[in-house]
């Protein structure tokens, strides 16, 4: 893919551009002092891009001081008396080293991981994961069958993985949706939300009018439910404040 890079400022705010072989500009605020940075059509010249700087500049100062303001977890290290977020409910991390197989229990406010003795944390994080891969898998279909039948589009194949910069994405030629591994973490609300957003992709593939409309009529609390999403506390990784399918 032909790239190219340039740099400008606008009212105050270093902006970042990479100039790509594509169809929309998109806008990322990253963490964690709101950098800036922009992808634009190669088509697209510096004053076309500084105009679209300019027209979002109100959103990309609303998540700049979001960022700034954000609640941060402190990095993992999996031991006894951390926090962890299950489905919005903040846990007390409670390790358990024993033989046998490793697994997660909730008891009440406590999240319980059983491992063999000696097990470091890179161990144990790979555990807590897989069990967050279950807890969405056992969810994620039933919603889909659900909302299938409500936005009228059949959703062929769906996956989970880690994502830096999305809460999910779709393929809309092949219909293949994608959802992030730290929806786990967040209130089952926002789950459906991206779940709905993203099958509204397989209508209407950009983020315009028409998007908001169908977004309006499937689920008229969407924008709530996203400022949920992207309220909740982050992940210690560096995520990434998108115009796109983490904002909506």
């Amino acid at each position: 893919m032909s790239t190219a890079n340039a740099y400008m400022t606008v009212r105050g705010i270093e902006i970042d551009i990479v100039y790509k072989d594509i169809k929309n500009l998109h806008i990322g605020v990253y963490p964690p002092l709101g950098r800036v940075r922009v992808a634009a059509p190669l088509k697209l010249d510096d004053d076309h891009v500084r105009m679209a700087v300019i027209q979002r500049l109100p959103w990309i100062k609303k998540q700049r001081e979001q960022l700034r303001s954000a609640e941060r977890q402190s990095a993992r290290e999996m031991v006894t008396g951390e926090s962890h977020y299950v489905w919005g409910i903040r846990h007390r991390l409670k390790v358990v080293e024993r033989p046998g197989r490793a697994h997660v229990e909730v008891n009440n406010e406590r999240l319980l991981l059983y491992v063999p003795p000696a097990t470091d944390s890179t161990a144990r994080l790979a555990v807590l994961q897989g069990w967050q891969r279950e807890q969405l898998r056992a969810r994620i279909p039933e919603l889909i069958g659900q909302w299938e039948t409500v936005i009228g589009r059949k959703v062929v194949r769906w996956s989970i993985r880690r994502m830096k910069t999305k809460w999910g994405s779709c393929n809309r030629e092949t219909r293949h949706i994608w959802f992030n591994l730290e929806l786990a973490k967040k209130h089952p609300h926002c789950l459906e939300y991206i779940i709905v957003h993203e099958m509204t992709h397989l209508l209407e593939r950009n983020h315009g009018e028409r998007f908001s409309k169908l977004m309006d009529k499937f689920l008229p609390d969407w924008r709530a439910r996203r400022n949920e999403l992207n309220d909740a506390p982050l992940a210690d990784e560096e995520w990434d404040t998108y115009e796109g399918t983490r904002l909506g």
